[in-house]
């Protein structure tokens, strides 16, 4: 609820001139007329306003404010009051703080903003407590600010210069239903890419998803999903606002779209996106790809979420020389940034030598002379794929536990692939750290060399137990030491569990980012592979959940995700309707890239579509806008303006899209 720096920054800079003392506020007359006034309920004395009144600080009089250009504000009662009786100064309501300076002090025979020295002298004379109060009103300068930047497309800037607006089919901006820039950011993208628009636009009209929804339409996501593309995609709501002289036939405004239905239904079964907080855009479309991919089981020829779709091997390599792979599928490859692979390390260096220099003379380094590490692409997808040494794993042909090498890569190519940076990280301590950096993307990228073919003739398989032993590997069991830490933090155990497994144990770190990226993945609730050994379920809990009436085989899973928690391991069966069903994004092992011929596939190459980058510290507060190459020219998507992008922030993306280049 603070008042922001940038906000300051912005009222200071358009008001310019720093306000004066009034010259009625040292010898001001106040009136002992017995009036105290209360903290709230504040009302006009002459009309009904409960809003932008004014406290006369002769009289103690509570009255509204001048009327506005455009009919709103007060109705000049304060104003008029002055005429009457000539008691010169009067402090918005709304706008008195602890912080008296920031409250809003205007001389009506100065006509000004002002300051009152004796500002907390004059309250307390009406038996005002400031130190108590909360800023519930904007001051004068900053309703003018607000005015001036609503009213003006142009004051919508990017690196300083004016961003042209567009109209017209594909370019309708998505309204902020508050905190939902992550919603409307990547919505944009999605339904710039064919399989979305096909889908639900050129293949399904209106009328076609209205008749085949359910009794309540609002709460089907089909028909909300074709409502939101034909009002993205048909051009009705982007057209330019006309002038107030020619708005007399016109409707108020077809600047966007108020998404609420659309947010209300994909939101419904998941407890964040359903609130007003701002959200994590890599969660929100994990969530989103799983919606439609649920919707569209059994239909998969008519699923668009299948475009995202991939599949990941993990190849192991023991010191015997034999292998194991372990496959999964997923929608969001997640890169690690290698910092140490900067590109302009000479420039870091010298960066860091003229701060140091500035904080022993107390300065600070201005906006400009900032370096951030710049880091290409292509070295955070070789960091994907790069060998690299898993400790303490178990060898079932040497019967010991060794050092394995571990390397990754894809089975198949997706037609849309969605690259997710991991600028969230973790410092010492446990504190989450948003990464500085720019990661040089190019135009066209060619994955080829990403492709994993599975077993090879000369290699061999590790066996599935160790000779003699008649017991399971325990190659894939979680390190219970990682597990307790990730679970002290407040994580479900399964996750963890998995968390450590995906990461092959090399630490808590490691497995706290891999669980920051899958959080919403569409298998995190599903049970381990059962080459994985998992705890024991005490039959008295399956007993429990059996008499609620759920089948023995869903208790045993939602079991073996809490943990063994009756309570729950029924909470998981509530949160998760579709449960029951097999999953086919589990975790399994294989003797190599088995053929999965529902998953697309194709070349390597593809080119950049769009991008979602985030402005802010935090995934849970700032602000993302989308960028998306179309009709041959950038163009920037920021909540319900579209415009030209005369220098889209390549470098600085937090999910990247690109489509899959026909050979």
């Amino acid at each position: 609820m603070a008042e922001a720096a940038e906000r300051k920054e912005q009222v200071a800079s358009w008001t310019a001139d720093k306000k004066l003392v009034s010259k009625y506020a040292m010898d001001l007359q106040q009136l002992d007329n017995g009036v105290v006034v209360s903290p709230r309920g504040w009302k006009c004395a002459k009309c009904d306003k409960t809003e932008n009144l004014w406290l006369n600080l002769t009289d103690g009089s509570i009255l509204c404010g001048r009327r506005n250009w455009d009919g709103t504000g007060g109705n000049d009662h304060a104003i008029d009051h002055y005429k009457e009786a000539g008691y010169p100064l009067a402090v918005k309501l709304g706008t008195i703080t602890a912080d008296l300076e920031g409250a809003d002090v205007f001389s009506y025979p100065e006509d000004e903003s002002v300051l009152d020295p004796l500002l907390g002298q004059h309250l307390a004379h009406f038996g005002i407590d400031f130190s108590s109060l909360q800023k519930t009103e904007m001051t004068t300068a900053e309703r003018e600010l607000d005015q001036n930047i609503n009213y003006d497309w142009n004051r919508i800037q990017e690196t300083g210069q004016d961003v042209e607006p567009l109209f017209g089919p594909g370019y309708t901006g998505l309204v902020n239903l508050g905190n939902s820039c992550y919603l409307a950011a990547t919505m944009q993208v999605v339904f710039s890419m064919r399989p979305f628009c096909s889908r639900y636009y050129v293949e399904q009209s209106l009328k076609a998803a209205f008749s085949v929804a359910p009794a309540d339409p609002t709460v089907d996501l089909n028909m909300q999903l074709t409502k939101l593309a034909h009002g993205l995609l048909s051009g009705k709501y982007s057209v330019p606002i006309l002038e107030d002289d020619d708005k007399s036939n016109a409707p108020s405004s077809l600047e966007g779209i108020h998404p609420r239905m659309f947010k209300s239904v994909i939101a419904a079964s998941h407890p964040e996106f359903s609130t007003m907080r701002q959200q994590d855009a890599l969660e929100f479309v994990l969530h989103f790809i799983d919606q439609v991919d649920r919707m569209n089981i059994g239909n998969p020829n008519f699923d668009p979420s299948r475009s995202f779709k991939f599949g990941i091997e993990e190849r192991l390599q023991c010191p015997s020389g034999k292998v194991a792979y372990n496959g999964r599928k997923d929608y969001i490859l997640s890169l690690n940034i290698p910092l140490e692979k900067a590109v302009n390390k000479r420039e870091l260096a010298d960066f860091q030598k003229l701060k140091a220099e500035r904080d022993a003379k107390g300065k600070d380094v201005s906006t400009d002379e900032i370096v951030r590490p710049r880091v290409p692409l292509k070295d955070c997808l070789d960091c994907f794929s790069a060998p690299e040494e898993v400790h303490d794993f178990y060898s079932t042909a040497l019967k010991a536990r060794t050092t394995a090498i571990k390397t990754a890569g894809l089975t198949s190519f997706p037609d849309y692939l969605v690259l997710h940076m991991r600028k969230f990280v973790m410092e010492e301590g446990w504190v989450p750290k948003k990464l500085d950096v720019y990661v040089d993307v190019p135009d066209i990228i060619d994955i080829s060399n990403m492709r994993s073919n599975g077993l090879q003739p000369r290699e061999e398989l590790l066996p599935e137990t160790a000779a003699g032993d008649g017991e399971e590997s325990p190659k894939l069991l979680a390190d219970e030491v990682i597990v307790a830490q990730l679970v002290s933090m407040g994580f479900n155990y399964l996750h963890c569990q998995k968390a450590a497994i995906n990461t092959s144990n090399c630490g808590v770190e490691e497995a706290m980012n891999w669980l920051l990226a899958h959080m919403n993945d569409p298998d995190i609730d599903s049970p381990i592979s059962q080459d994985v050994q998992t705890p024991h379920i005490d039959r008295s809990k399956i007993d429990t959940l059996v008499s609620f009436g759920f089948e023995e085989e869903l208790a045993c899973r939602a079991l073996k995700a809490s943990g063994g928690n009756v309570e729950q391991a029924a909470e998981w069966i509530f949160s998760n309707p579709s449960a029951s069903a097999a999953s086919d994004m589990d975790v399994t092992t294989s003797g190599g890239a088995a053929v999965d011929t529902l998953l697309p596939d194709g070349g390597g190459r593809y080119r950049l579509l769009g991008l979602v980058s985030h402005i802010g510290t935090s995934t849970h507060c700032g602000h993302y806008v989308a960028h998306i190459l179309k009709d041959g020219r950038w163009v920037i998507f920021n909540d319900e303006k579209v415009g030209i992008s005369k220098n889209p922030p390549l470098d600085m993306g937090y999910l990247y899209f690109f489509e899959r280049l026909e050979s």
